[in-house]
């Protein structure tokens, strides 16, 4: 069974690589921590809507993963679970290109020639180095965290995606990834696409439950802050029930109640009904009612998923044969593409 699943899925890669019609999109999400239901309302939701009208890449980000120190048990675990979730969403291996990031070397090459046209002045304006700098100190931070972008934008770059979803706290870098692209072609030829960011309306922002200020958070040291994608159903529902609610009992989403505010979005973007509908649905009942239903709802939308991931996490073999054939797609266009890059630059 798992050999005619591979040759199936063979023969559908080589497919994809003839879609020459379609934009390619690009996108990865790092395998550190527990991955959310910020991650598949905010991306991985969308990413499955996008696998009939676009050529996708679809990464999982390993050698991002490693700019913070990892256990590497821990990691190794996490990019297997990760690799179970993006297939327990319903990315599909015949549609996309699913694979690790870190067995495409190329990723590290073209990373290591962008460094040499990036500007110093550039990394060092990047937000998101600058905060987390500020907590550990900038002296004790690592070379990886602050060259970060220049390795996401070869990321991107390799494949010539024309659309790279984002979300805000990632425009920065992507914005970097179009001027290298922009400054490279100008300084040695046309040799790279350079890509627009894909701002997805149905993309929600998903806040902590025990914090409507913050984002819902992986690398958040309170559990209960957010529902991770493989949490019980039971789990589930009591992270919901304690989640941080409003003064007043009202279910309406205003800036002045942050809390019910998030819930409801969370509702509508399970159900596909409008906040308005739901304020309607709950007029004049309380905060319990709507918990114990939104629980629920979550449950019913996450349940599929996480029985799929686990599943899939019972077979390592195939979940990293898999990976694997991703990886011999991924490397067929970004080797492609790094010798171009080598050749203008003089290396070829």
């Amino acid at each position: 069974m798992r050999l005619a699943r591979r040759l199936a899925i063979e023969a559908a890669s080589a497919r994809i690589g003839r879609m020459e019609t379609k934009q390619r999109v690009f996108s990865g999400i790092q395998p550190s921590g527990a991955s959310h239901l910020g991650t598949y309302l905010g991306a991985l939701k969308n990413w499955v809507a996008l696998q009939d009208d676009y050529d996708n890449y679809f990464c999982l980000v390993d050698l991002h993963a490693l700019t913070t120190p990892q256990d590497p048990k821990v990691l190794r675990s996490n990019i297997r679970e990760l690799a179970a979730i993006f297939l327990g969403v319903g990315l599909d291996p015949a549609r996309s290109v699913i694979f690790r990031q870190s067995h495409v070397s190329e990723h590290a090459e073209l990373a290591w020639l962008l460094n040499c046209i990036a500007k110093v002045g550039e990394l060092s304006r990047m937000t998101q180095f600058k905060d987390k700098a500020q907590k550990g100190g900038a002296e004790a931070a690592s070379v990886g965290l602050y060259d970060y972008p220049v390795l996401q934008a070869a990321d991107i770059l390799l494949y010539n995606a024309h659309r790279v979803p984002v979300g805000e706290d990632q425009r920065q870098h992507l914005e970097l990834s179009r001027v290298l692209a922009r400054r490279f072609n100008g300084t040695y030829g046309e040799t790279f696409v350079v890509p627009e960011p894909m701002i997805l309306e149905t993309g929600a922002r998903v806040m902590s439950l025990d914090d409507p200020a913050k984002k819902m958070s992986k690398s958040s040291p309170v559990p209960s802050s957010y529902i991770a994608l493989l949490d019980a159903p039971d789990t589930v529902r009591k992270k919901i029930r304690r989640a941080k609610t409003d003064s007043g009992s009202e279910i309406t989403a205003s800036p002045d109640k942050p809390a019910i505010t998030n819930l409801l979005d969370i509702y509508a973007a399970m159900t596909g009904k409008s906040v308005e509908e739901l304020e309607a649905d709950y007029q004049g009942k309380g905060y319990g009612d709507f918990k114990k239903d939104l629980g629920e709802v979550v449950v019913e939308g996450l349940s599929p998923i996480r029985e799929q991931a686990l599943e899939l996490l019972g077979d390592p073999k195939e979940l990293d044969d898999l990976l694997e054939i991703g990886a011999e797609k991924a490397r067929a266009v970004a080797g492609a593409t790094l010798r171009d890059a080598q050749a203008k630059m003089g290396l070829g």
